[in-house]
């Protein structure tokens, strides 16, 4: 999918988790944000801080009912795209929607049924978890109230909701940020690097949490940089580099277009690799036949069919290479980002 192309599917805040409720709507706008099939939507959004344009005329369409990965390296504008999404940065350009919302047209409407982690969260260290989050409520509907252990318990912490925050680690307080935008009981949820402090047993919690919140009904967007959990935990993605989304869609759909890796375990290696380079096979454009600590590996173009990796056998066997283990790899996420971005690396 060429760089900017759009892919084809089938309470106000101030600080992260602190949000205020909601505004009054007129009907048409009610009636546009239940017609909306995304929960976020953008066109052209641009953000400059000087010389520095952060977020670059980004094209951005985010379904209702999935959970979505926003990814890039740091400094690669994600945060910034959050903090114009959440109207805590203005956008010098451009349009966007929450939840059907427009923002910031209806921002309040919009922001009273989204639940998002900026940065870190952000606590009062000498008071509990469980009055932090009464705080929140306050500022909220009455149910909120009612919903707080049961977001305590959700993100694991209901048995420290009685410690003061100063006593939490970065990875509790992760959790307890995720605790305070469930009491809202949210249609959208973003996410700022989630996985930030959590251990693995944390990061297998976190990631069912985000998917059973997912199989209700909910839209979890994660902004993050660690590519094996979002492919993990994620429907789709987009991919940002510079400001700029280079690539959007089904994380399945993607894939689809990275090369394959065709993994050879034989007794001769060295002179596997220099059989298969003399063929067509590993004269082809993007095929590359190299030696591993594994054995013999064989990168072949994207589209490969079956019978490509027949002749790689068939060449071996007819040099006297014994075979034994022949499997092709499909391309994980980490590494058709590292295909993309080292092929952009490469344009002028």
């Amino acid at each position: 999918m060429p760089a900017g192309d759009l892919p084809i599917w089938k309470g106000r805040s101030t600080r992260a988790g602190e949000f205020m409720s909601t505004a009054t709507l007129s009907e048409g706008s009610g009636q546009q944000a239940r017609e909306s099939q995304w929960a976020v939507e953008t066109h052209g959004l641009t953000k400059r801080f000087g010389e520095n344009v952060a977020v670059n005329g980004v094209e951005l369409l985010i379904p209702r009912g999935c959970a979505f990965g926003y990814l890039g390296p740091n400094g690669a504008g994600k945060t910034t795209l959050i903090r114009v999404l959440l109207g805590l940065t203005h956008a010098d350009a451009g349009t966007m929607s929450l939840l059907g919302y427009a923002v910031p047209r209806h921002r309040d409407a919009a922001l009273a049924r989204v639940g998002a982690i900026v940065d870190e969260p952000r606590f009062h260290g000498h008071l509990t978890g469980r009055q932090n989050l009464q705080l929140l409520a306050a500022a909220r509907e009455r149910a909120a109230r009612d919903r707080i252990d049961p977001s305590l318990e959700r993100v694991g912490i209901l048995h420290r909701a009685d410690d003061r925050v100063s006593k939490y680690s970065m990875g509790m307080r992760q959790r307890l940020g995720v605790a305070a935008c469930l009491i809202g009981d949210p249609q959208l949820l973003i996410l700022d690097e989630p996985m930030n402090g959590l251990d693995p047993a944390g990061m297998q919690d976190m990631r069912e949490m985000i998917l059973s919140l997912v199989a209700e009904g909910r839209t979890v967007v994660l902004s993050s940089h660690l590519l094996d959990e979002v492919e993990r935990t994620c429907d789709a993605v987009a991919i940002v580099d510079r400001g700029n989304v280079i690539r959007q869609g089904p994380i399945s759909e993607l894939l689809a277009g990275a090369s394959l890796v065709l993994e050879v375990d034989c007794s001769d290696p060295d002179r596997a690799r220099a059989l298969v380079a003399a063929t067509a096979i590993g004269a082809a454009d993007g095929a590359e036949a190299t030696v591993e600590p594994t054995g013999l590996g064989v990168t072949l173009p994207a589209g490969t069919g079956l019978d490509v990796v027949a002749e790689v056998n068939r060449v071996l066997v007819d040099g006297g290479i014994s075979v034994y283990r022949l499997q092709v790899v499909q391309a994980s996420l980490e590494s058709w980002f590292l295909q993309v971005t080292s092929r952009l690396g490469e344009s002028p």
